[in-house]
């Protein structure tokens, strides 16, 4: 029989968790968590990552295994996965990667493309420069370096110009000329199933779920790490809010509520990505049964 990867995914608070668990129990499998936040083990109430009880009834992956300081990137979690898979099709038939991470989805399914890591002087010396000489400054230098690129980067976006500008200069070549889109071959059947619901159930979900959040000590979590939001991990919704909040700018109850509304739109970001693509098959959360029969018809 061929191995076969089955895919869950769709927007925040829709009802991914508890269908995994149900599915991971029906085939004896673990879950694979394609959540970028939730592999950082700091970040528990702001991510709704699994609870100890969640993960006592079923093994999971790729949860609470890193310190935020860590250094992680989506090839890595392509090489890590991969590896895993490798692992774990050697006993069993099927394996479950879930989670609303489009990037961390993409490189699993597709592959992205071999862009070296960058090594700790050169990522050192591009954050004191960031630190010191400002964005536009090594924008300039990436213009001059690798104006394809330059042209298509988000300018505004510190992480992805730095990125880019690493790249260039550790390797001396262009960022761009590692860019090869190529979608790779991979050795297992992979089967995607999208989750959805009527916009204003999932609206409402998110709202519950943010009042959870804060009842289960969001604040509390976000002050505590109030000294490392710089960190490109904690540039994310829950944490940005409460940050602000903390810096006296919102109220606790102004903070909550764009929270909320931040929340949903990044709800539709997710819908938008992962409708775009034509090997989904969308299912509502209720329809465990239908879902079974489609992971299992071939």
């Amino acid at each position: 029989m061929n191995k076969t990867l089955i895919v869950i995914t769709g927007p925040t608070a829709v009802g991914k968790t508890e269908l995994c668990l149900d599915i991971a129990k029906y085939f004896g499998i673990p879950i694979i968590n394609a959540d970028s936040r939730q592999i950082y083990r700091e970040l528990k109430i702001g991510t709704a990552a699994p609870t100890e009880e969640q993960l006592r009834q079923v093994r999971h992956y790729f949860v609470g295994t890193l310190a935020l300081t860590d250094y992680y990137s989506a090839s890595m979690y392509e090489e890590q996965v991969m590896q895993l898979l490798n692992e774990l099709f050697q006993t069993s038939d099927y394996a479950l990667l879930t989670g609303g991470s489009m990037m961390y989805i993409d490189a699993v399914c597709n592959g992205i493309d071999d862009i070296p890591t960058v090594d700790d002087e050169t990522r050192n010396t591009l954050k004191q420069r960031l630190a010191n000489e400002g964005l536009e400054a090594l924008c300039e230098q990436l213009r001059e370096l690798d104006p394809e690129h330059y042209e298509l980067v988000d300018k505004k976006n510190p992480r992805r110009v730095v990125h880019a500008l690493e790249i260039c200069l550790m390797t001396g070549r262009t960022y761009t000329s590692f860019r090869t889109n190529a979608r790779k071959q991979r050795p297992f059947r992979i089967v995607k199933i999208g989750l959805t619901r009527d916009r204003e159930v999932i609206y409402d979900r998110i709202n519950r779920r943010v009042d959870k959040m804060m009842a289960d000590g969001l604040l509390n979590e976000a002050r505590n790490l109030y000294h490392l939001r710089h960190l490109n991990a904690l540039n994310t919704v829950g944490y940005k809010e409460m940050f602000t909040h903390l810096d006296d700018t919102w109220t606790l109850d102004e903070a909550v509520e764009r929270l909320k509304g931040n929340t949903r739109r990044y709800a539709r970001k997710q819908l938008t990505w992962f409708k775009r693509d034509p090997e989904m098959t969308w299912f509502s959360p209720d329809e465990k049964q239908l879902i079974l029969n489609h992971i299992t018809k071939q």
